[in-house]
């Protein structure tokens, strides 16, 4: 079984930053990619940013320039640092793990509580 923990979230003024992490623990072989999806009330879930295990990321066009990924694999931990915010930006945002459970074998479906992250104007 796999845990994945996010903190970092609160309520942040429109141009200031935050720093999301997701710390993966339980039953790991390996994880492949990691990402963080948010979800605005009445709204789908969407993907944010997303990065391999090698390093190579992703983001959504409405974050690029302004949100980084970046994960520390000796610690199963993954980070997104948020600067720029905007009122937009609110939601809570889940951290999202690929792991190898059994060798050769991966779960797709971990999920984190969601941390909310709430940017006023």
């Amino acid at each position: 079984q796999v845990q994945l923990v996010e903190s970092g979230g609160g309520l942040v003024q429109a141009g200031g930053s935050l720093r999301l992490s997701c710390a993966a623990s339980g039953s790991i072989i390996s994880i492949n990619a990691m990402g963080w999806y948010r979800q605005a009330p009445g709204k789908q879930r969407e993907l944010v940013a997303a990065i391999t295990s090698g390093g190579s990321s992703n983001y959504a066009d409405s974050v690029k320039g302004r949100f980084t990924i970046s994960r520390d694999n000796a610690k199963n931990t993954a980070y997104l640092q948020m600067n720029s915010l905007k009122p937009e930006d609110t939601a809570v945002y889940y951290c999202n793990a690929e792991v190898e459970v059994v060798v050769g074998l991966y779960d797709y479906d971990n999920w984190g509580q969601g941390t909310q992250v709430t940017v006023s104007s």
